[in-house]
């Protein structure tokens, strides 16, 4: 279906059968496709919104992201939408209902995570939204290569380090920047990647 363009400036990139450019990863299934294309590195706002993808990443701790991916609908049915105000209330009949559950990962310290979460996110002052894209770095350049992404930054470890202080549980800095990755608040499509930045790089420089 895809083949791998391994040309200098280039590499990590795939072809699809649209003849459109995209990193490796999104062309690896037919499942990642649309949300390489339409989903992933876009700007995220609004609690419950980021809170799903909060929880999502966390359940994906030590599972392949495509195994969430595919468990999304049924993760969105179990967990009321991931509203906050909903999951912070769940009882622990909720958590029995949720560990029976066979669409999503059933995972008990994952499970107690995700409501324990909501509850510290009900209480946030300024919501979870504010407090994630305070972490946000300023827009760079595109990586040129795989080697180019990293798997942490000083932003995602200063961004766990204050959700841990907060309460929050799950949230570590590799998960913190597959957050930021994942919600637009940094643009690790590579940069020959089709996919239009959806950010201006800081200070002037160029977009990728």
């Amino acid at each position: 279906m895809t083949d791998v363009v391994d040309e200098a400036g280039t590499d990590g990139l795939v072809i699809g059968a649209d003849g459109r450019a995209r990193c490796a990863w999104g062309g690896s299934t037919p499942d990642y496709e649309p949300y390489h294309d339409l989903e992933w590195g876009r700007r995220v706002d609004g609690d419950d919104a980021l809170f799903e993808r909060m929880s999502l990443e966390a359940f994906q701790s030590g599972l392949s992201w495509i195994t969430i991916l595919r468990k999304r609908p049924a993760f969105r049915a179990a967990f009321a939408g991931f509203s906050i105000t909903a999951v912070a209330a769940f009882t622990e009949q909720d958590a029995a209902r949720l560990m029976a559950d066979t669409g999503i990962v059933r995972n008990r310290m994952k499970v107690d995570a995700t409501l324990h979460n909501a509850r510290v996110a009900a209480g946030l002052p300024d919501g979870l939204a504010a407090l994630l894209w305070s972490y946000a770095p300023a827009p760079r350049p595109r990586p040129a290569s795989r080697a180019d992404v990293p798997a942490i930054t000083p932003e995602s470890t200063a961004l766990a380090k204050d959700l841990k202080k907060r309460g929050f549980k799950f949230v570590g800095p590799t998960t913190a920047y597959a957050l930021m990755q994942a919600t637009g608040m940094v643009d690790d499509h590579l940069a020959g990647c089709f996919v239009a930045p959806t950010r201006e790089p800081a200070d002037g420089l160029p977009a990728a």
